[in-house]
């Protein structure tokens, strides 16, 4: 496999800045990082960018997370792993993720789930974590960005 070009954002250099520092925001939200790690790695594996799932999975062991979160992430709701808090941030990832796949993708009672665990502050962590990963898969499976090519 070869990437088409190097990721966008690194092309048009301007890009990357206010990037992280969106990332540097979500960071500030008051969300467990490990719960930021694998709301990226599910919305990666989603969304098919083997980039985000190869890079994710390694800074969600930085965070914390253990092997077996890791290995059971794509099937969380069948697994003991994960708390009551982890499984809303993960069905809201989906949900948002998903926005296609239904006419209400986020229905109110995802959002309220979420909620439930998560004040305003943090859900606005959450929904950019949420949305920053999807533009980065974008990004990186429209050009074929290469996992573990980054470092």
């Amino acid at each position: 496999m070869q990437s088409r070009m190097k990721n966008p954002a690194m092309v048009l250099t301007d890009a990357m800045g206010p990037i992280q520092q969106v990332l540097k925001a979500v960071e500030t939200g008051g969300v467990d990082s490990e719960i930021l790690e694998l709301v990226h790695l599910r919305v990666s594996q989603i969304n098919g960018c083997s980039a985000c799932v190869h890079g994710g999975t390694t800074t969600a062991r930085k965070a914390g997370v253990s092997e077996d979160r890791l290995a059971t992430v794509v099937a969380w709701r069948e697994t003991p792993f994960f708390s009551e808090e982890e499984r809303a941030a993960l069905e809201l990832a989906e949900a948002a993720t998903r926005l296609a796949d239904r006419p209400e993708a986020v229905t109110d009672e995802i959002w309220d789930h979420a909620a439930s665990y998560f004040d305003e502050k943090q859900l606005a962590s959450i929904v950019l974590m949420i949305g920053v990963t999807n533009m980065f898969n974008r990004l990186n499976a429209t050009t074929r960005q290469i996992a573990g090519a980054w470092g």
